[in-house]
């Protein structure tokens, strides 16, 4: 079974999760990219597909939604949301990426079941802290059994253990 891309969930998919977080002090780029992944991958684990269909990559600082820049790029033509790259440090380069919804999202594509599973994770892990949240994805089996700068296989959900399995 091949996993596709589906963009428009994917699209509403972000746009959802910055819409129901971006208040959090803490959220931003990383946090995001770790809701996605553990919205798609506990979808799958329930349901045996993605809600998405998005391919993530194991990276050092956790799973990468392959095609986020596009997506998101998309959105902010879209003028459905705003996205601010904040200096950390003064003359750094480090930074950090912080979201705003400017529409309220449309749920044409995404199911109310697809909803309760990325409201559910919402609840589960949007509190966490970029490095907590991190360190919480380094020890789901998916991204530990898969090789770094690769994809991650979605069938090693099968694979959890607590407090990663959904099942």
């Amino acid at each position: 079974m091949e996993i596709i891309l589906n963009k428009e969930k994917m699209k509403e998919m972000v746009h959802y999760i910055i819409t129901e977080c971006e208040n959090k002090k803490n959220f931003g780029k990383a946090v995001l990219f770790k809701l996605l992944y553990f919205a798609d991958f506990d979808y799958f684990e329930l349901n045996e597909k993605s809600i998405s269909g998005e391919t993530y990559q194991k990276f050092d600082y956790g799973p990468f939604p392959k095609h986020f820049d596009e997506v998101k790029e998309e959105l902010i033509n879209e003028n459905k949301i705003k996205e601010n790259k904040i200096n950390l440090f003064k003359n750094s380069e480090n930074f950090i990426y912080k979201y705003k919804s400017i529409k309220t999202p449309s749920f044409k594509y995404l199911s109310k079941d697809e909803i309760e599973r990325i409201n559910i994770t919402i609840f589960k892990l949007s509190n966490m802290k970029g490095g907590e949240i991190r360190d919480y994805s380094h020890e789901d089996m998916p991204w530990r059994a898969s090789k770094k700068n690769q994809d991650i296989n979605y069938k090693l959900v099968f694979y959890r253990d607590d407090p990663y399995s959904v099942r």
